[in-house]
């Protein structure tokens, strides 16, 4: 890239592939004005994926990385996990709907625990179960610079819930915390209610499309008396009935 000026680069669904990743990837390790890069569904595959890893390792300008939907598979992720250890720039991170499974979520909780600059990582759309949610658990439990985690649309149930609520109860960072379209029922939203009473920094969770009732609503009712800096919880799309909204009511006059 001999351009010296370009600071933003949109390729959003263009096809890309393979090869154009690996072009990309050639130039990103000599650029130095670049700071946000947009490959959202380009189909670069492992292979692409892989080559952008590696300019990761030398590039020294870019912040933001938009990899969405490309098919990057769980190996890639061990490549992204490796580059995340030693880049000292990237802020923010896009890699929903990429496939990167069990392993793949593993290895990058790995590199959050050493990471010190990113701030935004989209997981979502992953299949992020029960040991991966556990390793994204313990991450946070160290993590201190990531503020936005992205783990809608995966495979969270009730004990990934309380996974992730441990980590909350000790996390000092997190701002914002996305888990719409899971399985968290009304346990899940209970261990995560507990959380809330001790956490000082989350401000918003989303919990839409959840399968919570009723005892979930209320739950997280009584959190919300004594939390002081949440400001925003989405619980729609829900089983919350006339009950539950009552309770929730009533936390709102707190």
């Amino acid at each position: 890239m001999a351009n010296s000026t370009l600071a933003i680069l949109d390729l959003e669904n263009i096809s890309i592939g393979e090869s154009g990743a690996q072009a990309l990837s050639e130039a990103l390790k000599t650029n130095s004005t670049l700071t946000t890069l947009i490959l959202y569904e380009n189909s670069i595959g492992p292979n692409g994926a892989k080559a952008l890893s590696e300019a990761l390792k030398i590039n020294s300008t870019l912040t933001t990385l938009d990899l969405r939907e490309n098919s990057i598979g769980e190996n890639t992720a061990q490549a992204l996990s490796e580059a995340l250890k030693t880049n000292s720039t990237l802020t923010t991170l896009y890699l929903s709907s990429n496939a990167i499974g069990d392993n793949g979520a593993q290895v990058l909780s790995e590199a959050l625990k050493t990471n010190s600059t990113l701030t935004t990582l989209d997981l979502g759309g992953n299949s992020i179960g029960e040991n991966e949610a556990q390793a994204l658990s313990e991450a946070l439990k160290t993590n201190s610079t990531l503020t936005t985690l992205y783990l809608s649309n995966n495979s969270i149930g009730e004990n990934e819930a309380q996974a992730l609520s441990e980590a909350l109860k000790t996390n000092s960072t997190l701002t914002t915390l996305y888990l719409s379209n899971n399985s968290i029922g009304d346990n899940g939203a209970q261990a995560l209610s507990e959380a809330l009473k001790t956490n000082s920094t989350l401000t918003t969770l989303d919990l839409r499309y959840n399968s919570i009732g009723d005892s979930g609503a209320q739950a997280l009712s009584v959190a919300l008396k004594t939390n002081s800096t949440m400001t925003t919880l989405d619980l729609q799309h829900n089983s919350i009935g006339f009950n539950g909204a009552k309770l929730s009511s009533v936390a709102i006059k707190f």
